[in-house]
């Protein structure tokens, strides 16, 4: 049935444009609604779960000591500047240490958002 659509819409002398906005617009129809978790943003490296400091849900600020500049990244990133500093991530990860610094960076925890469940 739906290669019968397919079949008329092309016979009907449709432009480009219009097929490809009719394609979007069934797509989006047909897109079943995702359902969000209720999250809260945690400031406080301690009450951050330990599978969260270094993921996506996590944000560091960076300020880089050569250039002069403040940035932020996600934890998964943080993580790659740590690289072999195994005692700092560990120190990360049990909540006493927010803050590490790298040759060119100052790395600070800022927050995580985190599922309320």
């Amino acid at each position: 049935m739906k290669s019968d659509k397919n079949e008329d819409i092309l016979l009907n002398n449709k432009t480009l444009e219009e097929l490809i906005r009719m394609k979007i617009q069934d797509e989006f129809e047909s897109k079943p609604e995702q359902k969000t978790h209720p999250t809260k943003t945690v400031t406080e490296i301690k009450e951050v779960p330990k599978n969260i400091i270094f993921s996506k849900s996590a944000i560091y600020k960076v300020y880089n000591r050569r250039n002069k500049t403040e940035t932020y990244v996600n934890g998964i990133q943080a993580d790659a500047m740590l690289g072999m500093q195994n005692s700092i991530r560990e120190r990360i990860l049990n909540g006493t240490l927010s803050v590490f610094s790298t040759d060119e960076a100052y790395v600070k925890f800022e927050k995580a958002e985190v599922n309320n469940v």
